[in-house]
């Protein structure tokens, strides 16, 4: 069975969109969500809807525990703030529900999920040196491959190396070592890159492929901007930043 693992879709249906026709395309057997299926862009009841429809297993993400009203914005910038509040006021009262019934953490018997760092969706993961402290939970998953997100950018850690891949990317998974590998964010992209990022792993090749897709930024824009949301949010798309 392949996995594919997407993340950090931020309310972009466009992207979202167009990322599951490309894996639907592959004949990939099961997507997973790394969380934050909300926030900054302008469709949130559209991307959850889709995720519901398709019964994708999804992993609660910060944005997504503000939206339903889990957790208080604490820390919010002066762009996100008004964005996530903005949602809120959108949800659907089923759409609100079913984020607030989401899980911190998947385990698919080849690896673990999370959105940050593991039980902390809040915590970012940058560098194995953020990964250290929370070895003790692939040992508690009984796994040696974490998947996460929250940062929006393409990561792969291991003891050895930090990777931030370019463009696609394959990586042979070797018996023994750990890994930390985030896919990168469907919705909004922070690498510089303004495609849409998502992985792909086989487990029984032990291969993680790293897929980019471009998708129609143009539209997303828009819709950000008739939601009278900030400007930036919309022109951040076009820098992947």
């Amino acid at each position: 069975m392949k996995y594919a693992l997407i993340s950090d879709i931020h309310a972009n249906v466009e992207a979202l969109k167009t990322v599951l026709s490309y894996i639907d395309k592959e004949n990939i057997e099961c997507i997973i969500c790394l969380g934050d299926v909300v926030g900054y862009n302008a469709n949130p009841n559209e991307c959850i809807d889709i995720l519901r429809e398709r019964e994708i297993p999804t992993i609660l993400g910060n944005h997504d525990a503000v939206a339903c009203e889990l957790e208080e914005p604490w820390g919010f910038n002066a762009v996100a703030l008004p964005a996530i509040l903005w949602t809120r006021e959108q949800l659907s009262e089923n759409n609100r529900e079913w984020l607030q019934r989401l899980p911190d953490t998947l385990n698919f018997s080849y690896f673990a999920c999370v959105h940050g760092a593991p039980k902390n969706h809040n915590a970012y993961i940058f560098t194995w040196e953020d990964v250290v402290p929370h070895l003790y939970f692939t040992e508690e998953q009984n796994v040696n491959l974490c998947f996460f997100g929250h940062t929006h950018v393409p990561t792969i850690l291991t003891e050895e190396t930090d990777i931030l891949p370019e463009g696609n990317y394959e990586l042979k998974i070797e018996e023994g070592k750990t890994y930390f590998i985030n896919p990168g964010s469907v919705g909004q992209p922070r690498d510089g890159d303004s495609k849409a990022s998502f992985g792909i792993y086989d487990p029984e090749k032990s291969i993680f492929q790293l897929i980019r897709v471009p998708y129609d930024i143009d539209n997303t824009a828009k819709r950000v901007l008739e939601a009278k949301l900030h400007p930036f949010l919309a022109e951040r798309l076009y820098l992947g930043r």
